[in-house]
């Protein structure tokens, strides 16, 4: 079941914050970084967001999250994290296409490291494609994808 979930609520943003850093850790091995922003967040940072969340749950425990910004002429898709026990289960995707099918927009974009391929692969599978890539300066290669809407 996916379902928006309050993330002002502390114990919410707890949750957040835990699934962040089991699947972010996962990401910073595979970019081989030790400085990674998205492991930086904090809580706090979590509660005063002014994005959205919407949570995968399982046996009443979330095990995914997807996090977006945005207005009808972009969706940003900020982060996608999914528990590392459920990892290749098509979690990501099913979170994916529920904003497609909620979110009525222009395009969708989304970024993540350029070494990454799992979800580069995810991403191009569900009609993705590149637009740019750069360095950032904590180390890392980065890829922007955008898919156009189909509204």
């Amino acid at each position: 079941m996916i379902r928006k979930i309050n993330h002002k609520k502390e114990f919410i943003a707890m949750k957040i914050f835990d699934l962040f850093q089991a699947s972010y850790k996962i990401e910073a091995e595979i970019l081989e970084v030790d400085n990674f922003p998205p492991l930086q967040r904090t809580i706090q940072q979590f509660v005063k967001s002014v994005t959205e969340f919407y949570a995968f749950y399982k046996d009443k425990e979330i095990v995914a999250l997807i996090e977006v910004s945005g207005d009808d002429r972009c969706i940003d898709i900020e982060s996608l994290v999914v528990d590392p026990a459920y990892f290749r289960n098509g979690i990501g995707a099913q979170l994916m296409r529920y904003i497609f099918s909620l979110k009525k927009t222009e395009m969708f974009v989304v970024e993540t490291g350029l070494q990454n391929r799992p979800a580069i692969l995810l991403y191009e599978k569900l009609g993705f494609q590149e637009v740019k890539q750069w360095d950032t300066s904590f180390g890392v290669r980065k890829i922007r994808l955008k898919k156009l809407s189909k509204i």
